[in-house]
């Protein structure tokens, strides 16, 4: 008997359950123990010792340096983005231009994102030195500091010069996914808008930015996931200090789990990370959909 095309197996799905189910491995089996973990008493060396509850979650929100921690988070994260997408902005519209040597700039712009991050962090690291770096010869040779500046000895110093550095290395990326959406944006609405008399700041307002606008969120998005998860520059430059004064949520996680011996109570901060997170990415989504939608009403 001939089976019919609605009894048929759906074989689009059977084609991806293999990679389906490996990618659910993937990522809901470090869930699970995560989870596990932060609900029960675990040894420094990975032990599981008895269930304990929500006590690492009460102990973490008990450290002061977890709370010290989680507002610097925010304020990298706000700072490093802001900077960043308002930063490549610029830069993508001039890269976008047709000049001469366009190739070798867009090249140089690229160029720190073709370098480990930790050995970037490193080279930083020297370059603010108090007694050899480069930062502070270059300025005292220039005559505009009389003597050396400890720029990572002091907490509020040391943040402010990582939040620059991760700016630095966050532009390459950012003006990438911007000159993506600008080599999108078809040339012949300038053309008709300078007919009509638009000068270069009212082109960009009202064309530019608009057709711009989807690729500026997924930078953002993005961004903001890799900036709040980003580890190398603040372990590597300053380890959390001096006084646990930069630590950032994943720099605490870190340190809770692999210098203190409390991998439960790293584990909750996991998981707090995660949740703040998903909770960011859901709002960041809905907000974006009602913008267009009521800009769509408006239209």
């Amino acid at each position: 008997m001939r089976r019919s095309a609605s009894t048929l197996p759906p074989a689009p799905w059977l084609l991806i359950v293999p990679s389906l189910l490996l990618a659910l491995f993937i990522i809901s089996y470090p869930i699970y123990n995560i989870v596990f973990q932060s609900l029960h008493e675990v040894s420094r060396f990975g032990a599981i010792r008895g269930f304990s509850g929500l006590q690492n979650f009460y102990n973490v929100f008990a450290d002061p340096v977890f709370a010290d921690s989680l507002r610097r988070t925010l304020v990298w994260t706000g700072c490093v983005v802001g900077g960043t997408v308002l930063i490549s902005v610029p830069v993508a519209l001039i890269l976008n231009q047709d000049f001469y040597g366009r190739g070798v700039a867009r090249t140089i712009i690229m160029l720190p994102w073709s370098v480990s991050l930790t050995m970037t962090a490193v080279v930083w690291r020297w370059s603010f030195n108090d007694d050899y770096g480069m930062v502070n010869v270059t300025l005292q040779r220039l005559g505009l500091i009389a003597g050396p500046i400890h720029w990572l000895a002091t907490p509020e110093l040391a943040f402010a010069v990582e939040i620059a550095v991760a700016i630095l290395v966050s532009i390459p990326f950012t003006v990438t996914i911007l000159l993506g959406g600008l080599s999108s944006v078809p040339a012949d609405i300038y053309e008709a808008a300078r007919i009509d008399g638009a000068n270069a700041w009212q082109q960009f307002r009202k064309l530019t930015l608009p057709l711009l606008k989807p690729f500026i969120n997924m930078a953002i998005l993005l961004n903001v996931i890799y900036v709040f998860n980003s580890f190398p520059i603040i372990w590597v430059m300053t380890q959390g200090g001096p006084d646990n004064g930069t630590h950032i949520l994943v720099t605490y996680l870190y340190e809770l789990g692999f210098r203190l011996g409390r991998p439960g109570e790293a584990a909750a901060v996991s998981l707090i990370m995660l949740a703040m997170l998903f909770v960011f990415s859901m709002a960041y989504l809905r907000l974006q959909a009602k913008g267009g939608n009521a800009q769509g009403e408006l239209a």
